[in-house]
């Protein structure tokens, strides 16, 4: 007698974010989960706003100290050094113990290590500068991941993750480039270490906003009443438990790490491709086409404007076809081949037949990061589907073996791009593309890395 009600209320989550309240509770649910979308969304603004600005200001260190863009590429793999080495540890700590003051803390750290950028003298502290900001950053999406599980209804949670943690994270990356390089260096004419001060300072406010404002779940929230609490506890189930270490041992089986090296794999070859924006689009532009730094700051900021749009296309899609067609396995599945496979598709044309135009170029970039990204939204449900309980460390173990696997690539485009072309690098991303895709094949969303999770497909929205 219970259930209908309970399928009810799902569908007037995806609906209203359960703002009405659950079926026999008189009081509404507050809405203390919308200033964490607002945290967590300025969270993942900032980390790429932070993270890009180091792609932006690389024809200035070329400039200033003389380096090669194979020198640059070495600098990217020590972040990635650190950003593997630290990714592990911080989400099996998010886990354990909670997001709150650990995501905050890197939040402040991450901010004082891009200072140092701005202030380095030479090359040493620059590398120095740039191990600090992968040790800061890394760990970061497995607790905004796990800030999402313990917020957000079921229902409605990869719409939420669509825009933290992908659209975000893109708006991010583009307002480095149009904020940094166009309006701060471009139109105002500030040197660009007065830029990226003011930028760390940014940092440093919302990440002490953050731990004022924010706590690990409703429960613990002192704005947040009962009936908001309950809005994640999804029918049937109890309140979630604390993971412990002994669980991430005990608990897995053959089938649920096999498939966990699917979505390890999937990441990988995801994060091949997305290291061409992230690390080498706006020094692109310059040395290819020579286009002016106004310039470059616009059409740099296109490919992740389109990501943003992904992102957001992409979380919606994939819960209302869940809702619609009851299939949380299957609807992952295709939303996540579907989107990497035109991305290569559109990237391919834009090689063959746009590559002499560097405007028509960068927006063919901008219809590839907007299949990626729909495509990325997928990823994101999976890990939450089959993380339960250790979300924030299987997030952190993809993110950690996709990380090592690529720390090279950073240098590999140096190199490619120095000895054989621009080109090449993009050709390479394609076919990284093209590989992600096929991964999707293989993952599973349903299969618990815990095995005494439920089953996420048994959810009362899949009914």
């Amino acid at each position: 007698m219970v259930r209908p009600v309970m399928i009810r209320r799902s569908k007037m989550m995806a609906m209203n974010w359960g703002d009405r309240g659950m079926a026999g509770t008189t009081n509404a649910p507050t809405r203390v989960r919308y200033m964490v979308f607002a945290l967590g969304f300025g969270t993942s603004w900032l980390l790429y706003l932070h993270r890009y600005s180091f792609a932006l200001i690389k024809p200035f260190l070329k400039e200033d100290l003389g380096v090669s863009n194979t020198e640059l590429g070495v600098m990217d793999t020590l972040f990635g050094a650190t950003y593997f080495g630290a990714q592990f540890p911080t989400g099996l700590w998010g886990d354990v113990a909670g997001v709150h003051w650990l995501l905050g803390g890197l939040i402040l750290l991450w901010s004082v290590s891009l200072a140092l950028h701005a202030w380095a003298p030479n090359q040493p502290v620059l590398y120095a500068a740039r191990a600090l900001l992968g040790a800061g950053q890394a760990g970061v999406f497995s607790l905004i991941g796990r800030l999402t599980r313990s917020w957000f209804p079921e229902s409605v949670r990869t719409t939420a993750q669509g825009w933290i943690g992908v659209s975000a994270g893109r708006i991010g990356g583009l307002s480095a480039n149009l904020l940094l390089m166009t309006v701060m260096i471009g139109i105002m004419g500030m040197k660009w270490q007065q830029a990226i001060y003011i930028l760390a300072t940014v940092g440093v406010t919302h990440g002490l906003a953050f731990l004022l404002l924010f706590r690990n779940s409703p429960a613990n929230h002192p704005w947040a009443n009962q009936a908001e609490a309950d809005l994640v506890i999804e029918p049937g189930q109890e309140q979630e438990k604390p993971l412990k270490l002994r669980d991430l041992v005990s608990q897995m089986n053959r089938r649920s790490i096999l498939n966990l090296v699917a979505v390890n794999a999937s990441s990988t070859f995801s994060t091949i491709a997305d290291h061409i924006y992230s690390h080498w689009i706006p020094l692109f532009l310059v040395a290819e086409y020579q286009l002016k730094y106004k310039e470059m700051g616009i059409y740099s900021a296109l490919p992740l404007l389109g990501g943003a749009t992904g992102g957001i296309v992409g979380g919606f899609l994939s819960d209302w076809l869940i809702r619609k067609t009851g299939s949380r396995r299957w609807i992952r599945s295709l939303v996540g081949l579907t989107g990497k496979m035109l991305a290569a598709i559109t990237l391919a044309s834009a090689i063959v037949f746009f590559y002499d135009d560097p405007y028509v170029f960068c927006g063919m970039l901008f219809v590839v990061k907007l299949f990626a990204d729909i495509s990325l939204t997928s990823r994101w449900g999976t890990i939450t589907d089959i993380g339960g309980r250790a979300t924030a460390s299987v997030f952190a173990f993809n993110n950690s073996v996709a990380s090592l696997i690529v720390m090279g690539i950073p240098t590999v485009y140096g190199y490619l791009s120095d000895a054989h072309g621009w080109r090449v690098v993009f050709w390479v991303a394609c076919a990284s593309y093209v590989a992600c895709a096929l991964t999707w094949l293989l993952v599973n969303c349903t299969i618990p890395v815990l095995a005494n999770d439920r089953d996420p497909d048994t959810s009362s929205e899949s009914q």
